[in-house]
């Protein structure tokens, strides 16, 4: 593509977010004229979604949210580890502040994340990042090692790196904090499919999750 192209081209990309955008504030004010001054009030979002960062997956839109529903937290592989000061905040902020009711942890399965993390491969300043998802593996080698097809294997660890990113939710001071006042929030684990556009619930069983994790982690005291 020509200079002159591709000048004009990222300016026309550029330029059709606000036309989009032009057409989606009109949308609203005529389906509810008072959409945005109720928008402009403030939040009280019933969720807390911590999701992949992979642009094919806009977490309101898959669920059936609503601008106002959900506090969104996202990061490469729906990773919720304890030195990231940007997670840890988003989590503290919605249980405390905005006392959400549910957070959830969503991945998809084709995360380009898990799949990285599984490939015998340096890969520079992602390497640190990754190693939370190895560490997945590790936890849960037996189980992934028993399965043949490698594309099952991958599946199961996109699977298991959300169980285990619950987990690391529930070890959270304010998480347990919270429950053992207020009976809420609750977790829950979720997976998207590309092939079908639907979630998969993977009945995370928060309650027995927190009992487990306090006989070491409880931050209730």
């Amino acid at each position: 593509m020509a200079e002159k192209e591709l000048t004009n081209y990222l300016r026309q990309t550029h330029d059709r977010v606000f036309e989009h955008n032009r057409a989606w504030a009109a949308d609203k004010k005529a389906q509810d004229p008072d959409f945005f001054t109720k928008l402009s009030a403030g939040q009280s979002p019933e969720y807390l979604w911590i999701g992949c960062s992979d642009s094919r997956i806009p977490a309101e839109q898959i669920a059936g949210l609503e601008p106002g529903d959900a506090f969104v937290h996202r990061n490469i592989a729906n990773l919720v580890c304890n030195t990231d000061l940007n997670a840890m905040s988003v989590v503290t902020y919605a249980v405390e502040h905005l006392q959400v009711k549910h957070i959830v942890v969503c991945g998809h399965y084709g995360c380009g994340g898990v799949k990285a993390a599984m490939t015998a491969k340096d890969l520079g300043l992602l390497n640190p990042w990754l190693r939370n998802i190895r560490d997945v593996y590790r936890l849960h080698e037996t189980e992934l090692d028993a399965i043949a097809d490698e594309e099952a294997r991958y599946n199961r660890l996109v699977e298991l790196n959300v169980y285990e990113q619950c987990r690391n939710v529930v070890k959270t001071a304010c998480v347990q904090q919270s429950y053992a006042r207020n009976k809420f929030p609750i977790v829950h684990g979720w997976v998207f499919g590309f092939h079908d556009g639907l979630l998969k619930d993977l009945k995370v069983d928060f309650a027995g999750m927190l009992k487990d994790i306090q006989k070491i982690y409880n931050l209730t005291g």
